[in-house]
């Protein structure tokens, strides 16, 4: 007798994002064995990302080095080399991380980030796929509580007013934004959608304000999954409950497409955070779980909670864990 073995495929999972808090979450998800595609923001202009892109005009490639390392396979000493940033006494390299460097001469090599990106994604042994959100440098524009609009990511973050809305633009004259087709069908045949966790206006929405981008949200049969921030932003989301982040993100695709909203619940003890440090975030999110069911989202609160060096962060292997748990549901329903 013949015993018929189950065939397993990796479920799908699609990470969009950018900020810091992106590769806590590939990393973990990447340890769990889903097959990863990490969608990330190319509209980033500060720090070394700026430098390099108002030099070369390529596209910002702070978020993707972090991204690749994240998934990457290479032992930890080539991962330390390529994330190494010079200080501040070697004044013409001053700031800059050796991986910006290679990701940026690479993308002079293959005449685009998204194939110097694939190129790149080889030699470190990545396990899943790296897709920057568009092969060309975007902006970021805002438009204020106050009536006045700014561009640039840097910028607006700085400006420390309240934010409307946001939309991105071609950094070229003439260029309207777009995915290329890898990250299109890519969301498409995903089991899950992973939003964040990350900056709402300034890493999240990015991405979905490209028209192919955000149209593939609303109508992939994925579980669209929001990993709501653990901190209020400085400039950006204050006084936000839960539901208001997800009011905004419903609002900028004008339809509700967020299926499930990952929640933390375990507080973040007195005088832990060190406010110099970590001078953008202010304070907890405040639950408005009624709020969110009446958005027509499944609510899912847990300790999520990660607590090191005197700042806040998600404990990438909870969340891991249930959207790995939702994408197995998504697949065996669809």
């Amino acid at each position: 007798m013949i015993k018929q073995v189950r065939s397993y495929r990796r479920p799908k999972i699609v990470v969009i994002g950018g900020g810091t808090g992106l590769p806590v979450i590939l990393k973990s998800l990447h340890q769990e064995n889903a097959d990863i595609t990490a969608v990330v923001t190319v509209a980033d202009d500060g720090g070394s990302s700026g430098v390099i892109r108002n030099y070369m005009n390529v596209v910002p490639p702070g978020d993707i080095r972090n991204v690749l390392v994240a998934l990457s396979n290479l032992p930890q000493l080539y991962l330390d080399i390529f994330q190494y940033r010079f200080n501040s006494k070697d004044s013409f390299l001053a700031g800059h991380a050796i991986g910006n460097l290679i990701i940026a001469a690479l993308s002079e090599m293959k005449s685009g980030i998204f194939d110097a990106v694939q190129e790149l994604s080889d030699m470190m042994e990545i396990d899943g796929h790296v897709y920057p959100a568009s092969n060309e440098p975007l902006v970021l524009n805002a438009h204020f509580s106050d009536g006045t609009e700014l561009a640039g990511e840097a910028g607006i973050t700085a400006a420390d007013k309240k934010i409307n809305d946001v939309w991105v633009t071609g950094a070229q004259p003439g260029f309207k934004p777009h995915a290329v087709h890898e990250v299109i069908n890519a969301i498409m045949s995903a089991d899950a959608v992973v939003l964040g966790p990350g900056s709402l206006f300034t890493s999240i929405l990015p991405n979905l304000m490209i028209e192919n981008v955000g149209q593939a949200v609303l109508n992939t049969k994925a579980e669209v999954i929001y990993v709501c921030n653990i901190m209020t932003q400085k400039g950006e989301t204050e006084h936000f409950t839960d539901a208001d982040h997800v009011r905004v993100l419903h609002r900028h695709l004008h339809a509700p497409f967020v299926n499930t909203v990952l929640v933390n619940t375990a507080p973040v003890p007195d005088d832990y955070m060190d406010r110099k440090k970590y001078d953008e975030y202010l304070l907890q999110v405040q639950h408005d779980f009624n709020g969110l069911r009446g958005l027509g989202c499944r609510v899912i609160s847990n300790n999520f909670l990660k607590l090191r060096d005197h700042g806040v962060f998600h404990n990438g292997d909870q969340v891991a864990h249930e959207v790995l748990n939702l994408a197995l549901q998504a697949h065996r329903r669809n």
